[in-house]
């Protein structure tokens, strides 16, 4: 699929109706997604034929983008189950077939690199501190092949020097940086949208030291 084809398809999903701020939500836009997922499949194969996890599918925007590049299977994984009902249209309505569960990434009860690759937008921290990070220290904990994240390009050198240190990845790289457009979403937004200096990174989690048969 090319990548203008697969933005088109992703621009026509169903986003949040009643955004919760609590929770930081705010759409993955067509033209951030098409490329994270364009990017992980054609430059690293660690989409096509592999388990892909969302991490806070949100709407299912990236998982809907991985199931359209040929994933084996996709797991659409929030907290919010208003979210996961749009996300489980969206899929419908794209005939794919993604499996939604409802859980706190935090709680997530999974043992080992069960999944292959695992993609996200976790929520950037301004609401409850460090949520980015404990979102990609489970994530990094349960791909085995690579975990692909957005983070706010302010932040990377932290990012680096703490996914590098202390959880678990033996290769993080920034793949490009992209402007992340947040719309007029909330009471106290004043402009009308604002564009974000986001990074699109690629981390690579250490082997697990259960070899799978």
């Amino acid at each position: 699929m090319k990548l203008k084809q697969l933005e088109t398809l992703l621009g026509d999903l169903q986003q949040f109706t009643t955004p919760k701020v609590e929770l930081e939500q705010y759409p993955t836009g067509p033209h951030i997604a098409s490329r994270l997922l364009y990017t992980a499949e054609n430059s690293f194969d660690d989409i096509s034929n592999k388990v892909v996890a969302d991490f806070g599918c949100g709407c299912g925007t990236l998982g809907a983008a991985a199931a359209l590049l040929g994933a084996e299977q996709v797991i659409g994984i929030d907290i919010d189950p208003q979210s996961l009902e749009i996300a489980s249209m969206n899929a419908e309505d794209l005939e794919l077939d993604i499996d939604f569960v409802q859980c706190d990434i935090s709680n997530l009860g999974w043992r080992g690199q069960i999944v292959d690759t695992v993609v996200m937008n976790p929520p950037f921290g301004t609401r409850k501190k460090g949520i980015d990070m404990d979102f990609l220290f489970v994530a990094l904990k349960v791909a085995s092949q690579a975990v692909y994240s957005l983070h706010k390009t302010s932040t990377r050198d932290y990012i680096k020097r703490t996914a590098l240190r202390d959880l678990n990845a033996s290769s993080a790289e920034v793949l490009c940086e992209l402007r992340f457009d947040v719309p007029q979403l909330y009471k106290f937004h004043k402009k009308k949208e604002v564009d974000i200096a986001v990074d699109l990174w690629r981390f690579v989690p250490k082997r697990s030291q259960v070899k799978d048969n």
